[in-house]
């Protein structure tokens, strides 16, 4: 797997370069906390989501990382 930027573009590409192991490393990130950016998170969070969608079986033990819950902002 080659090394991701926070700031690359999701791509299909990227998505299936992702495996078992790159898959626990961005988990690890996000349950670390610990970004210079509240983007950066949010850059993973979303990658960790289109991992959910097009690569589920990545990310069967890290749903409890991705808000499914909905909510009212009122």
């Amino acid at each position: 797997m080659m090394p991701y930027s926070s700031y690359q573009k999701i791509t299909q590409d990227l998505l299936y370069a992702f495996d078992d192991e790159s898959t626990a490393e961005l988990a690890e990130r996000l349950e670390q906390d610990d970004y210079p950016t509240p983007f950066e998170g949010l850059n993973d969070w979303h990658l960790l989501r289109a991992l959910a969608i097009h690569r589920p079986e990545l990310t069967l033990d890290y749903h409890h990382l991705m808000d499914q819950e909905p909510f009212d902002e009122d």
